[in-house]
């Protein structure tokens, strides 16, 4: 067993700092992450986009692993990209849906 201690909270607040340059919030909010897992110093990220169409797709895939890799002790990360289910503004958080008018 390995002494290194990768943990998912540290694997989160990595991700609250990516942000969706169009929308201004982080991807974590958004609620573009569907499963973050942490094995030893692996980290595997599925996540989505707000749409199949969206021109900043790999530029933010790019930016979740970039970010990741910045932890101490984590070694690998794995970002898959899926669109099932299909994202919708309900998979935001209060906090997002109040600052884009889906709330008051």
């Amino acid at each position: 067993m390995s002494d290194k201690m990768v943990n998912k909270k540290d694997v989160f607040e990595a991700l609250r700092e990516v942000k969706d340059p169009e929308i201004g919030l982080d991807v974590v909010s958004l609620g573009l992450i569907y499963k973050v897992e942490v094995k030893d110093s692996s980290v595997y990220i599925l996540m989505t986009m707000t749409t199949p169409a969206c021109p900043l797709t790999w530029a933010l895939l790019k930016e979740v692993e970039e970010k990741v890799k910045q932890i101490k002790d984590v070694e690998k990360v794995k970002v898959d990209l899926t669109f099932n289910p299909p994202w919708t503004p309900d998979m935001m958080s209060d906090e997002a849906k109040k600052r884009l008018g889906f709330q008051h």
